[in-house]
């Protein structure tokens, strides 16, 4: 039985080690490309009912067309205890946006609905207070962390990159790292993930424009959204029109 349970986990360190490290943009992002809302599964229930039905720690109650009422959850991101499952979202480990900027855009559309709706790995989709998902927004690990069990959530998070054949950007992993140098090794273990049948082609983002033809804008955080950077010292001229904040040699960082 030990040597079934070291086979079914796996150090999220080793996954991260395998993911591919390249500059992400979000250009030609929208929620509508993966799906217009949850997925049906069956029996009138969506996605939505089929995790609130998984994760609930008793007996869940629900109408008639699925709607779940009323269970027992514990959001992961802030450790509050819910009865009524209207006060809950269901949150992408790694947001719709973020897959997008590191990968998905290459992705057929079926993929990337697949990749919404995904319950063939647990930690893929989670339960957690309305509250704490829209904090989190679409950052990624360098932009937030949760108040709550911040290693098994970065963990769980390179876990569905992983399966996802999702990239990390530099900065990313650097903070991926800075999180799991302050965790023990126990904190580190995840489900081992399946890897997920990705198909790519059709629907896919333009190539975002050469950084020759930035037209400086303000700030970098409009530079970002219509496409542009990272710039890097030395390399691009553009490195001098941006503030680099946090002096690593790169400005405009996805």
């Amino acid at each position: 039985m030990a040597d079934a349970k070291r086979a079914s986990t796996i150090s999220a360190k080793t996954l991260l080690k395998r993911l591919t490290v390249r500059s992400e943009t979000r250009a030609g992002y929208a929620r509508a490309k993966f799906g217009r809302g949850w997925k049906a599964q069956g029996k009138g229930c969506d996605t939505r009912a089929v995790v609130l039905r998984s994760e609930s720690r008793s007996r869940t109650t629900q109408t008639r067309n699925c709607t779940i009422k009323r269970g027992k959850w514990r959001s992961q991101y802030d450790g509050r205890v819910v009865r009524r499952a209207s006060k809950l979202d269901i949150d992408h480990r790694v947001p719709l946006a973020e897959a997008w900027d590191s990968g998905a855009k290459k992705w057929t559309k079926k993929t990337r609905i697949a990749y919404a709706n995904d319950l063939g790995y647990a930690e893929s989709l989670v339960a957690v207070t309305a509250r704490s998902n829209r904090a989190k927004g679409d950052g990624d690990i360098a932009q937030w962390l949760p108040s709550k069990s911040r290693c098994s959530y970065t963990a769980r998070y390179v876990a569905v990159k992983y399966r996802w054949r999702l990239a990390v950007d530099k900065r990313e992993k650097r903070a991926i790292t800075r999180v799991f140098s302050g965790c023990g090794r126990r904190g580190l273990k995840v489900a081992k993930p399946g890897r997920a049948s990705v198909k790519t082609g059709g629907n896919s983002a333009p190539a975002p424009p050469p950084s020759s033809n930035d037209p400086r804008f303000g700030t970098c955080g409009v530079a970002i959204a219509h496409g542009y950077g990272p710039y890097y010292r030395g390399r691009d001229p553009e490195y001098s029109w941006y503030i680099d904040r946090d002096r690593d040699g790169i400005v405009c960082e996805r």
